[in-house]
């Protein structure tokens, strides 16, 4: 297949509405001058994402009639459910209040809501890590190594230290509605407009820090086996994740290099994470192994919620202080969520894949309102994007096809030996379309809720804990390996005769990238560092901060304007930024 046969039949657009003919916000605001009030304005953003959205919304269907669907939805699945589980592990044996049941139906109804009603399909949303570990600190004083490692002692204070406590889950149902209420408020006001202030090095300090939590937390899992199971269970589950690792990375490296067909090298880019997740499994009950009984992960009954409580939880019936006390946190949960929701799904439509579907966050960020809500109604963790999991579903998706001969002498002329799946100067393909659908996200969602049933919570059962250690160290390495600060600190280790001359980077002074790398890293290590410590209450607020920092701080700074241009840039094409307005 040539790159103009799948340009033209891949991802064809609907015959009536061009990417160029969708509304825009500066359409509106030219609108917006007309009006009388500046009432006119309220909600313009949701009204021009729902407008520019719609004619695609058949064909985002049935343009799902294409292979690249069944492995995006194999990867997606493992690669989300699997580390919402083990993120939850906390929650579920400290807390009491969840169980796998309900991290499994918030995966659910995420992707059910964003694939069928959503304006961004391809972004993933589940349980993160980070929301997770915030609401075990709101119930209990542990020493969670997570992402807001002390944020548990100021809440515990606040809530379980008090003579009349609040019921947990009221607790946090209120929270949940505060936090749907300021997502509906954003939405409206269209304050994802200051989206257009996100660019790179937003992006790609965030992405280093979850990417270090990824490694983190599979450390976490492995650890904390050698206090609670046998020394023979630790050290099989050490060795089980090293093997997952491993295996994962072999795989990824064999579909790189120019061994075997092209066909089988994508189909092990394809299913080699879901190939190593279940051999290495299966090695936990081979021979000896099976012996030292390693610790595999905890179910729930079937469609049962912890502790046989009622579905539907009852916070209205909370006491009234609590309510307003509820406030501050759910305003620290929409910060989250407004810059990891949204910073998810800009990553998931980035510059770096073809799409041609418009965007938009407004209705989206909107929808998130009311998947909080429904999760406060219903005693579940709120979901929200996912990172590395957006990216990496929208990246299984691509379609990949060989270049023709005009195409490929630009590219020899350029110099350029890299595409978005990593270093491939073997043969001629580059991603040339992205299948753009709903069916993957859907599909993914509706396999948590068959999990749910109880031969498959079996099976998931049968899982250790060392393959998931395992499975966050390689998802974790490999988002590192495409983050923009490590490549800077790798270029400066390559070999200079072996790197191209058309490389971006040596046109910048090395003293202005060590510069812009530094301030980078001390982002980095000032978020890190913050949730190990009591002032971890305000870790949203610090990854916020990127956003200012990189607005009114850098500019200043002895960079020119071609440096900056190199060194940083919007994070999603123009095509894709119209929706807020444009970009920086």
């Amino acid at each position: 297949m040539t790159l103009d046969d799948v340009k033209r039949n891949a991802v064809a657009e609907p015959d009536s509405v061009q990417p160029s003919m969708a509304p825009t916000l500066r359409e509106s605001k030219s609108i917006d001058k007309c009006s009388p009030s500046w009432i006119a304005k309220l909600a313009s953003g949701i009204v021009l994402d729902i407008r520019a959205r719609t004619p695609y919304y058949v064909r985002d269907w049935t343009d799902a009639w294409n292979y690249r669907v069944v492995p995006a939805t194999s990867l997606i699945f493992f690669a989300n459910v699997l580390p919402g589980i083990a993120f939850s592990l906390d929650l579920i044996e400290t807390t009491e209040q969840y169980g796998v049941a309900e991290v499994l139906l918030s995966s659910f109804m995420a992707a059910f809501v964003f694939s069928v009603f959503g304006a961004q399909p391809l972004t993933i949303a589940g349980v993160t890590g980070q929301h997770l570990v915030l609401q075990i600190l709101q119930y209990y004083n542990l020493e969670v190594k997570g992402p807001i490692t002390v944020f548990n002692k100021t809440i515990f204070r606040i809530t379980q230290s008090q003579p009349d406590a609040p019921n947990y889950l009221q607790f946090v149902g209120w929270v949940y509605l505060w936090a749907a209420i300021i997502h509906w408020v954003t939405s409206i006001l269209n304050w994802c407009n200051f989206l257009k202030y996100v660019t790179l090095f937003s992006c790609d300090t965030f992405g280093f820090y979850v990417s270090w939590v990824y490694l983190q937390y599979g450390v976490q899992v492995v650890t904390r086996q050698l206090d609670s199971s046998s020394l023979p269970g630790a050290l099989v589950s050490i060795i089980l994740a090293i093997l997952m690792l491993a295996v994962s990375f072999l795989f990824q490296s064999l579909s790189q290099k120019t061994l075997f067909h092209r066909h089988v090298r994508r189909f092990l880019a394809d299913y080699g994470m879901p190939i190593s997740l279940i051999a290495t499994s299966g090695m936990a009950y081979w021979g000896k192994f099976d012996a030292t009984n390693p610790e595999t992960l905890p179910i729930s009954g079937a469609f049962q919620p912890a502790n046989g409580r009622a579905w539907l939880v009852p916070f209205w019936q909370l006491e009234g202080k609590w309510v307003g006390i509820a406030l501050p946190f759910g305003i620290i949960l929409w910060i989250l969520f407004f810059f990891d929701h949204n910073v998810s799904s800009l990553m998931a439509q980035g510059s770096e894949f073809p799409l041609r579907k418009p965007p938009g966050f407004h209705y989206d960020f909107f929808l998130l309102g009311i998947t909080t809500l429904i999760a406060g109604l219903l005693g579940i963790p709120a979901p929200n994007g996912l990172i590395p999991q957006a990216p990496i579903h929208t990246t299984s998706l691509l379609v990949m096809g060989r270049v023709s001969k005009k195409d490929d002498e630009e590219i020899q002329s350029s110099g350029s030996d890299e595409n978005v799946l990593g270093n491939i100067p073997e043969y001629r393909e580059q991603p040339i379309a992205v299948v753009e659908q709903r069916v993957s996200n859907l599909a993914q969602g509706s396999l948590c809720l068959v999990l749910l049933s109880g031969p498959f919570l079996h099976v998931l059962n049968l899982i250790p804990r060392g393959v998931l250690a395992g499975l966050f160290w390689f998802m974790g390495a490999d988002a590192l390996q495409g983050n923009g600060i490590t490549q800077k600190i790798l270029y400066f280790f390559r070999d200079k005769k072996l790197t191209s001359k058309e490389e971006p980077l040596r046109r910048v002074r090395k003293s202005r990238i060590m510069l812009f790398l530094a301030i980078q890293v001390i982002a980095f290590g000032a978020t890190f560092a913050i949730t190990q410590t009591i002032a971890a209450i305000g870790f949203p607020i610090i990854i916020m901060g990127l956003i200012p920092l990189r607005i009114l701080l850098i500019p200043r700074l002895p960079f020119t304007t071609d440096e900056l241009a190199i060194l940083d840039g919007p994070t999603a094409s123009p095509f894709t930024m119209e929706s807020v307005g444009g970009s920086l």
